[in-house]
């Protein structure tokens, strides 16, 4: 799959035009991650938001020093790293590969640089924030729940 059809696919990108796709294609970079790889750890600086091409992320909140919970799996085409776009740009949750994983990479502040630039791509980006977050609250939600379920 190449690059503008996995962004068309995410929640993040989904609502950009194919001009508005080759503009924020300018910014991206592939990266790879191995198994095991941590790519962000909870409270650490965020810098980066990345777009999953092939792989698996486990998304592990650390509510103490010596316990951990994952509470969600990222995989093609999810969205991890978008609060380095938000104040206070820093890791939630700790992001770790369960498998080797491709990637697409943004850094978040040129992101949010492009989106003050070019108001009309900022507008889609952002409504692709809120859908991506509403995804995660509501995965949470149903965690919460104790409820599995499958899209």
């Amino acid at each position: 799959m190449n690059m503008a059809e996995v962004l068309k696919k995410s929640d993040l990108f989904c609502d950009l035009d194919d001009g508005q796709l080759q503009v924020v294609m300018g910014i991206c970079t592939p990266v790879s991650f191995e198994k095991g790889e941590v790519i962000g750890k909870q409270g650490a600086k965020n810098e980066s938001v990345f777009v999953i091409e092939e792989g698996l992320i486990a998304v592990v909140v650390e509510i103490g020093p010596l316990s951990q919970r994952q509470v969600q799996a990222i995989s093609n085409n999810g969205v991890v790293g978008w609060s380095s776009m938000l104040m206070p740009d820093v890791y939630i949750a700790t992001g770790k590969a369960v498998e080797k994983t491709q990637a697409l990479s943004f850094n978040g502040q040129a992101l949010c640089g492009l989106c003050n630039s070019n108001p009309a791509i900022g507008c889609k980006v952002c409504l692709g924030v809120a859908r991506v977050v509403a995804r995660w609250l509501k995965d949470a939600y149903t965690q919460l729940l104790g409820v599995s379920y499958q899209d």
